[in-house]
């Protein structure tokens, strides 16, 4: 079975591939987007030839591809909060052309210049996906004065908090494991700090943010609802500066600059929550006042660091990283005549993720990107009691016991994109990866002392469940086609396979959007997609506390599957007013919870204490978007 599914894929890129091939007496302008201050590459930045009416769009790592007739061009470069570069000229060969964006000084020169050449929401295939900038996250009115990328997410229409001022997101009736939440391309697990009121990512190192809630392309596999693109900032190639803030609840430190100019820059974040320093002395105080020695406090503190060189126009290399920890602790002790009693809590959980990263340019119409990643998540949580009693004979009666409950899941992955421009009525892309996943189902590390002066007891041991051990992978194929003047299709399969102990599953997965633009320049569009998710969360309901438990799917637990179908409309007014229109239904099965009266601390086997069923959701969601002038705002 799995063999006729590779066969059906292959079958299906070599389709695509072979499909774009033909186009004779045709020349390529390729080249990379960048901040003209920084050197970040921008992002979705719209390339346009108002002669040919023939445009591109920038990926991920700032690269377009644009291939029209040899001739004469005006070429027209435009993105939001950047004054628009023109070139003009005639291209009778491949030419290669990297824009330096300026940043505009106000907006308005943005709406006189741009307007011909910038790339409108009826123009755009994809439907039911949002960019929103960061500098836009960073206006809106923050808890606290923490500014939060998940928070501005749930403002969205189709997205849920899980609770008054908690970060989690219930996407288009989802639950929070089924959003692939990417920090430059490596999943994030637990996305919380402070039991769900901020999370982990700390705006002052991030570039963009997109939330794509269905219609999802080829490229996207692993969860049911959503996928939440977060791109760390690259550091600017040109000159050294920082920034910094003391907060109600955090401190943050940004520092940025080149290493070697113009090649090689760095960008080093940071942010903690100082409350529990301050706080120190007024709470040691406080238990001394009752004659005890004791503590107690918490913290979470966020660290992102990145390394970018460019070797040449075709190569460059990245290397980021992330980690961030929430920790708890109690401690109190207390002397009496002949005894001694302790009592001690810790409690914390944290993420580690980094990712490698190499771009190669192997032509003008074709863009790699090699990722190696490894991630952790862990949480840890543990209780401890000692006493101790001497009867002044010389005999000390002592017992000392602590319990420490350990979970989390690691990955270590691969994985290599493609992006092939054949034409500019074809955007292709394809790619392989792969996971290996190491799942901690909970572990119970138990030790105990005991003594009455004579003998002496002792107990360590380890309860619980095994490692498992998995490995997940997939492969894609997508291409984003203009057929005729009026209608885009965006078209492509996602294969994925997981293999546990002796189960292997595999599933073919078909996307499909469209947009079909009728007259007065209004966008119909429509998409359906279906999902499959290998990875679970066993989560206790209320508030997103960090005891949830990451968990594979096994012979006994089978993968959740979705399938999502929307219809929608889509309009710009005035060049400054964005609107949009959709409906939706989704339908899942094998969804994932516990059953009732078991929870997450318990010595069986989790597969004993979980159930399966299924799901619907569906809903009409409107929205209007004010992108430029000084008020802006949806």
């Amino acid at each position: 079975m799995k063999n006729k599914l590779l066969a059906t894929f292959w079958v299906a890129v070599l389709t695509f591939l072979l499909a774009s091939i033909g186009y004779a007496q045709k020349v390529t302008i390729s080249g990379y987007v960048e901040d003209a201050a920084s050197g970040e590459k921008l992002i979705g930045v719209n390339i346009f030839d108002v002669r040919s009416d023939q445009g591109a769009v920038s990926n991920t790592y700032g690269f377009y591809s644009l291939t029209i007739d040899p001739d004469s061009v005006y070429l027209g470069v435009s993105y939001v909060g950047y004054d628009t570069e023109v070139y003009k000229g005639l291209i009778k060969e491949d030419l290669t052309l990297n824009f330096k964006m300026q940043s505009s000084a106000t907006l308005d020169v943005v709406e006189v210049v741009a307007d011909e050449f910038e790339e409108t929401i009826e123009e755009r295939t994809q439907m039911s996906t949002v960019d929103v900038p960061i500098e836009q996250i960073k206006k809106i009115p923050a808890l606290l004065g923490e500014v939060d990328v998940l928070k501005a997410l749930q403002l969205l229409p189709g997205v849920q908090s899980g609770g008054e001022g908690q970060s989690g997101l219930y996407v288009r009736g989802g639950s929070p494991d089924q959003n692939l939440i990417l920090l430059d391309g490596v999943p994030v697990y637990n996305a919380s700090h402070l039991f769900g009121f901020f999370s982990v990512f700390n705006a002052d190192a991030i570039k963009d943010v997109t939330l794509t809630k269905g219609g999802f392309p080829a490229r996207y596999g692993g969860r049911l609802s959503s996928v939440i693109e977060i791109n760390m900032k690259e550091g600017d190639l040109n000159k050294f500066h920082g920034t910094g803030s003391i907060g109600v609840v955090a401190s943050k430190l940004t520092l940025e600059g080149p290493i070697s100019k113009g090649k090689t820059s760095f960008i080093v974040s940071g942010r903690r929550t100082y409350i529990d320093l301050l706080a120190r002395p007024l709470i040691r105080a406080a238990f001394k006042a009752d004659d005890i020695d004791g503590g107690a406090g918490y913290y979470f503190y966020d660290l992102n660091a990145k390394v970018n060189h460019k070797f040449s126009d075709k190569d460059r290399l990245y290397l980021s990283v992330y980690t961030g920890d929430d920790k708890f602790y109690f401690r109190s002790a207390e002397t009496y005549d002949n005894s001694f009693y302790e009592t001690r809590a810790e409690l914390g959980w944290g993420n580690l993720t980094s990712a490698l990263r190499w771009n190669h340019l192997w032509s003008n119409k074709l863009f790699s990107n090699t990722t190696l990643t490894f991630s952790r998540y862990k949480f840890n949580t543990l209780a401890g009691q000692k006493d101790e009693f001497d009867d002044g004979d010389g005999n000390v009666f002592k017992d000392d016991f602590s319990v420490n409950y350990l979970s989390g899941i690691d990955d270590v992955a691969g994985r290599i994109d493609f992006d092939y421009v054949p034409n500019p009525n074809h955007f292709i892309k394809f790619g392989v990866s792969g996971i290996y996943h190491t799942f901690k189902p909970g572990l119970f590390d138990l030790d105990l002392e005991s003594s009455d002066g004579n003998s002496t007891f002792t107990i360590d041991t380890v309860l619980g469940q095994s490692d498992i051990f998995a490995w997940e992978y997939s492969a894609y194929v997508e291409d984003d086609m203009r057929i005729g003047d009026n209608f885009k299709l965006n078209v492509g399969a996602h294969f994925s396979g997981f293999s546990v102990r002796e189960k292997t599953y595999a599933s073919i997965q078909p996307r499909l959007s469209m947009r079909y633009l009728l007259p007065g320049n209004v966008a119909l569009k429509g998409s359906f997609a279906t999902m499959r998710q290998y990875v679970q969360l066993l989560t206790n309901d209320g508030i997103g506390l960090p005891t949830d438990l990451w968990l594979p799917t096994t012979d006994q637990v089978k993968p959740q599957d979705a399938w999502q179908a929307a219809i929608g409309a889509a309009k710009t007014w005035r060049k400054e007013y964005e609107f949009s229109v959709e409906a939706y239904y989704k339908n899942m099965t094998n969804l994932l919870s516990f059953k009732e009266g078991a929870s997450l601390f318990q010595l069986n086997d989790w597969q004993e204490r979980v159930t399966q069923g299924s799901g619907r959701s569906y809903g009409f969601e409107f929205f209007v978007q004010k992108k430029k002038g000084r008020l802006t705002g949806w």
